[in-house]
């Protein structure tokens, strides 16, 4: 595995899911609550594990929320820069090695860096995550790091749309909820 430096969009949506799937997102419901769902986890996000993951895996990714979740929202406070970039530099640094060019799918020159050999799963998560989220302050700018807007969600999210106007972590269930619940105010507003 190596990560493009230049590749920030799949690192922070991985990042912005994964803290996404913490239980006080979900109203008390852990979306890793097993093995199966890191394996499905891992699929979504084209990352392919050295090993199937394990229980000791799965325990290390939940782990892995929090200093993730806690990168991005530094990123919401008011020069929350340099505060990013630490954080996101510590999660690199859990696993990775040192920056160097590799060649892409179409013979070009890249700036990559690998994980370690022994780097566990989750520090090769923290890798991925990491990159992303430097590479959106380097790119977009930190007003990019956000809260949910739905009223009833907890989370967090980093939004690397062209627009930058993405407003809800889960914009197909936290933007459908809010969306309903205008809606049904309207019509009650509308009915008196």
């Amino acid at each position: 595995m190596r990560v493009d430096l230049d590749d920030y969009v799949s690192g922070a949506t991985l990042a912005t899911e994964l803290v996404n799937t913490a239980p006080g997102v979900w109203h008390g419901e852990d979306q890793l609550d097993g093995v199966p769902a890191l394996v499905r986890f891992l699929a979504e996000h084209g990352v392919a594990a050295e090993h199937a993951p394990t229980v000791d895996d799965l325990e290390a990714v939940r782990a892995l929320r929090t200093p993730v979740r806690e990168a991005i929202e530094a990123g919401e406070r008011p020069d929350g820069e340099a505060d990013v970039a630490a954080r996101a530099g510590a999660l690199v640094a859990r696993a990775g090695g040192p920056p160097s060019l590799a060649r892409d799918d179409d013979g070009r020159w890249r700036w990559t860096v690998a994980p370690r050999a022994d780097a566990t799963l989750a520090e090769r998560l923290a890798l991925l995550a990491g990159v992303g989220l430097l590479g959106v302050v380097r790119v977009l700018d930190t007003d990019r790091f956000r809260d949910c807007a739905s009223p009833t969600c907890s989370g967090v999210f980093v939004d690397t749309s062209r627009a930058g106007r993405r407003r809800y972590c889960m914009p197909d269930l936290c933007g459908n909820r809010a969306h309903v619940a205008a809606h049904r105010e309207r019509r009650r507003s509308g009915e008196k």
